[in-house]
This record gives C-alpha cells, structure tokens and sequence, in this order.
C-alpha cells in the first residue's frame, strides 16, 4: 500500500493523502517510453526476459486505484479512504524500495542485531565481476562466502581468539545500483564490531575488536581479491598467464539483460544512434586537483575497494536503523530526476566527482534501458546472515533480541506471537513518520480496513461514483518523502 502523510496548513492533526505515481516524473518516462523500448529490443531479435517485462508491467499499476484497493473506514465517523495496492518489486519502484527499506531495517534492528557494537564494511569488486555477478547469482554469492570468512577471521583474530574459541556475525545487504544509475553490484556487510566468546557453562560474553587500520584493511583487500582470483580460477572463470588475467567467455552467448547489463556497468549507452559510447555527464563544479582527505580507512587491491568507515555504538539504535535503511534503501530517488529543456533526462549525483560531474545525462530509451539492468533476477536473495546470525546457527537464539533460532529439539515449539511477520502498512508508516494512521484524521476514532476492491467492473463503478460526487482520488501533486532519514555522515559512504 502506498500513502504519504502532509503536513496541514492550519497546523492542526497531520493527515495522508494517497500516493499518485501517475504524477511523477519517472512513471510518466516509464508510461510514454517503455513500450517504445520494448517493441525496439523485440524489433532487434533482442526480447526481454519475462521477469523485466513483469517489473515494467507491474510499475505502471502500483499505486494506481484503477488497478485495485483497499476500503478503509472510520468506526466513529465512518469516513472513508481508498488505499491502492502495490506492486512489490525489487527493481526501481521507489514507493516499494522505500516499504521494503523500511521492512528491511526494523527487522535487523529489532529482532536480530543484539545491543552490542556493529561496523559497516562495504566491498567493491572490479567492472568484469560485477558483469559476472550480474549474470550468474551463484558466482556472487560464493565470492560473498570468501570475503565473510576473510573479514571475520580478521576479526576473530584481532580480538586474540582462534575460530574454535570465539564466532561473529554479519548481514550482508547486496546493492545493485550506484548514485548514477549504473549497474554496480557490491556487498554492504554490517558485522559485529567484535567476537562471542563461549565460556564454561555454556553461557557467552562479547569481547570488542579494535577498528582496523590502514594497514590491516589493506592487508586484508589484498587477501581477498588473491583468494577470490583463485577460485575464479579453478572454476574455470578466470584464466591468467604471465602478465594479465581476464574471465573466459569462450562459447558463452551473451542475452539481450547481458547486454544491457555490461552497457550499465561501464556508463555506456545501450541503444540508439550512440550506443557504446561514453553517457554524457554535467561538470558543473571545479574538478579536484588530488584525492580528497578523509580520515576513514580505504584499501584498494587489484580493482577491489574496502571500505569501514561506519561504526555504532551498542546504545546508538536510532542511528543503527538509519544505517540500515541507508543500505537497503530503494535503486532510484525520485527527487532527483529531471527533465531538461531538449527532452533529456537528468540524474543528480548524490556527491560530485574527481572531475566536477555533478549530473549524468540519458535520452530517453537509454533511461530506461538502465532501469531494465538495475532489475534483480527473480529468486536470488539480496539480504543474507552468517556466522551467528544464520537461521541454523545455535547462538542466534541466545543473541537476537527475538530470542528465535535454531533451539533444541524440546525447545522447538514456538509461540505465534514470536513469528515474525512482515509491517503492515500503517505500522511502516507510523514507524518513519511517527504518526498514526490508524487514527481517524477528521475525529480520531479507530480506522479499520472493510474490503478488499479487486474486480475490475467494481472498481470502476466506485470510482466513478466518487468522481460524480465531487471526490477526486488524485487532485494534489506528490511530496517527496520526508528529510533526515539518511545522515550526511551515511549519504557520503560512495
């Protein structure tokens, strides 16, 4: 469901007002140019997977109240509202990205993450392996094993313990998208900033870890671009001789989503009169004459970056859930796309370049064919646990703030309370904007969901029904969502 609170000019109780992407630039771009795109790649022998289809398909229907909604009423005054349903994607719909963000991170925060210190790691990986990762999932997710065991025997061992005597965790979040809507699939890990020590008894103690110096993150960057080069190469990905190394792609056909992809990855145009060449950018700031200073830890090795500037304390919760909507927040801000004057479309960057680029420039069929790379294939889960933290790890139940995991066989059953569900809408709301939408806005009686609107004859019946009353669904333009979710000490990790 999709609604955004305003703020009432007279000052009084903040009301909600439907969200309408109908009126937003990017459905509009989706609406006029998608079917375009699609009928061009067809045209080209190059059709899109049915998943991209369905993201696309699905986009143009979230939110809108011709497509289905909900009927919720006032139990006092019987006033009435219409909800619309959602599309629940994971690609670029930043109505979606923002509930599942939402979601995603009081989750983590209340039922998983314990009061204890966390630090945020995040690896990049070179141009040629996030080509790899975009097109087979399980070649990620086994670099994504290689870098957890590396980074937490670090942490084991800096703590002065061995593997047998002490574990830690993570939640590793996968991004697909940089700040210019480029294709760039990394792993933003939030590890415990330390160790779980088993102690006589079987009861356990945290024990801190010093932050990791310049030195151990280059150490340790080094050690992971060796070791994932050498799995690589011994299935058969990576071949290397005396001077170069480079994936093999020998008898491998490349798809249409390949295609785009690698177009995405390297800020190319994928289509038209300039494909392959360079996307055109802004520089609309000076260009800076050396590296900026920064006084947080990053180490490159051999096209990998690893950064761990982002540390919270064990009492900072409000600020460990802004940390963890920064990382599972939605692939495109809305707020900052527009249009220019000769038809373009203009992406911000959320920080300026080396070279003063500020903005990056797309033609409209470009646009969206670096919406369709950005899709995630179906089935493939970007939000993964490890070490004590994992479904099947015996400590997750003794550490999580739910108490839930893998317990003995007599501890097996489990109240229905203690199952974890996901947020309804109105919890999410009240949540990030903390205000109640189960409250009447006109006489603060209790609101309650009365139907479900799905048939399409119905639907237009009640809608033009209200239209003919004078009730227009979507009369105001959208707001953007509200400020101060992301700190600037979080908006600046890239």
């Amino acid at each position: 469901m999709a609604e955004l609170p305003v703020r009432n000019p007279s000052g009084g109780r903040e009301r909600y007002r439907r969200h309408q992407p109908e009126l937003t630039l990017l459905y509009e771009l989706v609406e006029q140019h998608y079917p375009e795109f699609e009928t061009l790649m067809r045209g080209q022998g190059r059709e899109l997977p049915a998943f991209v289809q369905r993201e696309f398909d699905e986009y143009l229907k979230c939110g809108r109240l011709e497509h289905g909604f909900l009927r919720v009423r006032c139990n006092d005054c019987h006033a009435e509202k219409l909800v619309a349903f959602s599309c629940k994607r994971r690609g670029f719909c930043p109505s979606c990205g923002t509930r599942r963000m939402v979601d995603t991170a009081a989750l983590l925060v209340d039922e998983v993450l314990p009061r204890q210190p966390v630090r945020q790691w995040v690896l990049s990986v070179p141009f040629a392996l996030r080509f790899l990762f975009a097109r087979d999932p399980a070649v990620m997710s086994s670099v994504l094993g290689i870098v957890i065991r590396a980074i937490g025997s670090h942490l084991i061992g800096s703590a002065g313990y061995t593997r047998a005597q002490a574990q830690t965790g993570a939640v590793t979040l996968i991004q697909h998208f940089g700040s210019a809507l480029n294709l760039n699939l990394h792993y933003h890990m939030i590890f415990l900033d330390g160790v779980y020590v088993t102690r006589p008894g079987a009861s356990h103690r945290f024990v801190k870890a010093e932050a990791p110096s310049l030195g151990e993150m280059t150490a340790l960057v080094q050690r992971i671009a060796s070791r994932v080069g050498r799995h690589l190469e011994k299935r058969g990905l990576l071949v290397r001789d005396a001077e170069n190394a480079y994936l093999d792609w020998d008898g491998e056909e490349v798809s249409p989503l390949d295609d785009l992809a690698g177009h995405a990855i390297a800020y190319r145009i994928a289509v038209g009169a300039n494909r392959g060449q360079k996307a055109f950018t802004l520089q609309t700031v000076p260009a800076m004459e050396s590296e900026p200073a920064t006084t947080t830890p990053v180490a490159s090795a051999s096209g990998f970056s690893l950064h761990a500037g982002v540390a919270v304390k064990a009492h900072q919760r409000n600020k460990l859930e802004r940390l963890c909507r920064y990382v599972s927040r939605p692939a495109v801000a809305e707020s900052r796309l527009s249009l220019t004057d000769s038809g373009r479309i203009c992406y911000s960057l959320k920080t300026p370049w080396r070279d003063g680029t500020t903005h990056v420039l797309f033609e409209p069929l470009d646009f969206i064919a670096r919406l369709a790379a950005l899709i995630p294939r179906p089935r493939v889960n970007l939000t993964r646990f490890h070490g004590v933290f994992a479904p099947n790890s015996g400590w997750r139940a003794r550490i999580a703030p739910s108490r839930r995991g893998k317990r003995r066989v007599e501890d097996t059953s489990m109240p229905a309370a203690e199952k974890h569900s996901a947020m309804t809408w109105a919890r999410r709301l009240k949540r990030v904007f903390s205000i109640d939408i189960e409250v009447c806005e006109q006489c603060g009686g209790a609101v309650r969901i009365i139907a479900s609107i799905e048939d399409p004859d119905v639907i237009t019946r009640i809608l033009d029904h209200l239209k003919s009353r004078g009730h227009h669904p979507a009369t105001q333009e959208p707001r953007a969502p509200p400020t101060g979710l992301f700190p600037d000490s979080l908006t600046k990790l890239h």
